[in-house]
């Protein structure tokens, strides 16, 4: 039987798609549709070992950019009729408290996570636009959501909890639900293949550091904290959001400088973080102003890795006994300067990098720690769209 998924993840401007083959773990084709909703937009699609295929067209709306991409699949391939495609999956950011793992969705389903915008006004909207439109475009399979919020749906109440007035939580879910979860998932996941030990015996700490950032506790495949909390916005240093602040920053703001709430909360996700620190939010150019000798560039280099050390520190305590400090995402897999930098001085908590194996390039899986060091440090590349296709095989196996 085949075991192949189409996994569909829509943005606010975007499309991207991926045709995957569960079974062999890999991705027969992908792509991406930019500039959604704007007078000109590209996508270009992509199969293993061939060029891409680019088309620049106005794609005036989701459904729209979804054609472009059935259409590239039939003109690149491999053609979807001939596929062996068994279901459809869609990243869906929040979940809320109504869904702790993935969901076969349907009219009540979709209407849910409608609801749920009001947890995530800039994620949920198109996520179910996406959705409204493939089951359009695919009426004859079924359709799966797959949360963003769901792996951490094991968080005890001690770290889901805000400390914050109760009736906030019962009416309006202020509570902690943490993001990222399909890669904390897979991340972990295959950590534990990695030390050659089953998942339930390994503990550990999760980070995942790119344009968006968090890291999380895993506790033998559980979630049992993580950084990010009601929103994206808690927790780590990122691209554009600030991270940890005082929540007084809202209300000091407003009476000081006469800023409204939704004004600070745009700047906190949009123009904080690596951008404000150093002026941009690529970590390359980053680097590259430290050694012209740029101060600031310094300076958000130096906060972002010491937010990402006091995390890992906090989690080490959470966690009691720790196997493998894991780094994945963009710069998590890509830049051995901030794993130095953000694990430097833990050794005596056990966890001790090799410098070489740490400084060598590599696209796979790999140990970056010194033999001796009783805690691992390993780089994992994630594959959230694989992890999305095997979560959508396994409900449908149920």
């Amino acid at each position: 039987m085949s075991d192949r998924v189409l996994v569909v993840n829509c943005g606010s401007s975007s499309l991207k798609y991926r045709l995957v083959d569960v079974a062999a773990g890999e991705a027969l084709a992908w792509g991406l549709a930019e500039r959604v909703g704007q007078p000109s937009g590209r996508l270009t699609h992509h199969r293993p070992g061939e060029p891409p295929d680019v088309v620049e067209r106005a794609l005036p709306d989701h459904g729209v950019a979804l054609g472009a991409a059935l259409e590239a699949l039939d003109r690149s391939g491999p053609r979807l009729a001939d596929a062996g495609l068994v279901a459809v999956a869609h990243r869906v950011v929040h979940g809320g408290d109504r869904f702790s793992a993935p969901v076969r969705i349907d009219d009540e389903v979709l209407g849910a996570i409608r609801e749920l915008a009001a947890l995530a006004p800039l994620h949920n909207p198109v996520n179910a636009v996406g959705i409204d439109v493939a089951r359009r475009a695919f009426p004859g399979l079924p359709h799966v959501a797959v949360f963003d919020t769901a792996f951490h749906a094991t968080l005890p109440p001690a770290a889901h909890t805000y400390a914050v007035p109760p009736q906030w939580a019962r009416d309006h879910g202020v509570r902690r639900y943490g993001f990222h979860g399909t890669s904390h998932a897979f991340v972990s996941r295959a950590a534990a293949e990695l030390l050659g030990r089953p998942l339930e015996e390994v503990n550990s700490v999760v980070l995942h550091l790119g344009n968006g950032a968090s890291a999380t506790a895993v506790a033998g495949g559980r979630s049992v904290d993580t950084s990010m909390g009601l929103t994206p916005l808690e927790g780590l240093v990122m691209g554009t959001r600030s991270g940890d602040v005082d929540p007084a920053v809202v209300a000091h703001l407003h009476r000081v400088a006469g800023l409204g709430p939704e004004e600070v909360d745009r700047a906190l996700n949009s123009s904080s973080g690596m951008l404000a620190l150093a002026g941009t939010n690529d970590l390359r150019e980053v680097h590259r102003r430290i050694d012209d000798g740029d101060q600031a560039a310094a300076l958000a280099l130096d906060v972002f890795c010491h937010r990402v050390r006091k995390y890992v520190g906090a989690y080490l305590a959470v966690l009691g006994r720790t196997d493998a400090v894991v780094f994945t995402g963009g710069i998590g897999e890509n830049d051995p300067v901030v794993r130095a930098r953000s694990l430097g001085g833990l050794e005596a908590l056990g966890i001790r990098l090799d410098a070489e194996r740490n400084a060598a390039r590599s696209p796979g899986a790999r140990r970056v720690s010194a033999d001796d060091s009783p805690v691992a440090v390993l780089v994992v590349p994630t594959d959230e769209e694989l992890e999305m296709a095997r979560q959508t095989v396994d409900l449908l196996a149920r």
